[in-house]
């Protein structure tokens, strides 16, 4: 497969309101905390095949975000933060944690380019694909701070055909609450990838036992999708995560060309 040096279709440029670099991908907003992601997650940019643009999110960490029950006080600094990477450059706009469904609405009206907030947004495309005799396991962080609220914001129902268990709350995956949970994190966060791994592959292969009617796996965090593939290797499902949409996003602001022959 040959690339041409350069688009073709640039022979003329123009500025993009409000864009102050070109060539860019993906901006995300991340928490404001301290603490490594493996290759896969959001937090580590070494995985993606285009560019990723980061903006902290000051003052919003994981326990204001995801277990505050007033989160309002979020909203201001998440518009701006969404801004910033608006300005900067980037053409579609993510966020780190799936518990920023909360705000997809406000902050998608607050910028002019696509904004995705959560990998909560595919559950809709999920439920429309694996029919409605079959259920979405929404695997997620802690399913006590899932609220409806959070599904209500990206489109899905409630009371439809979804369950939901959580990684951190209902299977202890010990790994990763010492990265994430600030009340047990150690000076210096770390986790082994193989332990979470094996947590992640039983939690998953038992949420699936104890609910026989899923059809799809819809991993809400961006921590878990480094081992969507082992995941899917063990429960023989579709897999969605941060990844699966985050590829999306990128394709359909930046729409790649076909080369080949007939």
């Amino acid at each position: 497969m040959y690339y041409l040096p350069r688009d073709p279709g640039s022979d003329r440029i123009y500025a993009r309101k409000k864009h102050s670099c070109y060539g860019m991908g993906l901006g995300i907003m991340i928490l404001d905390e301290v603490y490594p992601g493996f290759p896969g997650d959001v937090r580590n940019a070494s995985a993606f095949p285009y560019p990723i643009q980061y903006e902290i999110i000051r003052n919003v960490d994981i326990q204001r975000l995801v277990f505050e029950e007033d989160k309002s006080p979020c909203l201001a600094q998440i518009i701006q933060a969404a801004k910033n990477l608006e300005q900067m450059g980037c053409r579609a706009i993510a966020a780190e944690c799936g518990y920023f469904a909360y705000f997809q609405k406000e902050v998608a009206g607050a910028v002019d380019v696509p904004v995705f907030m959560s990998s909560l947004l595919q559950i809709p495309l999920i439920q429309q694909i694996i029919g409605p005799q079959k259920q979405v396991g929404i695997f997620c962080g802690a399913k006590e701070a899932l609220l409806p609220e959070h599904l209500i914001n990206v489109g899905v129902d409630p009371n439809s055909n979804i369950v939901v268990c959580g990684g951190l709350d209902e299977y202890n995956i010990v790994e990763l609450q010492n990265l994430w949970y600030a009340n047990v994190r150690p000076e210096i966060p770390t986790a082994s990838y193989l332990k979470v791994e094996e947590a992640m592959v039983n939690a998953v292969k038992d949420m699936v036992k104890r609910y026989p009617k899923i059809g799809a796996i819809m991993l809400e965090c961006t921590g878990f999708q480094p081992f969507a593939r082992a995941i899917q290797r063990a429960v023989d499902l579709p897999v969605f995560s941060w990844g699966t949409l985050l590829d999306y996003a990128y394709s359909v602001v930046n729409h790649r060309d076909y080369y080949g022959h007939v």
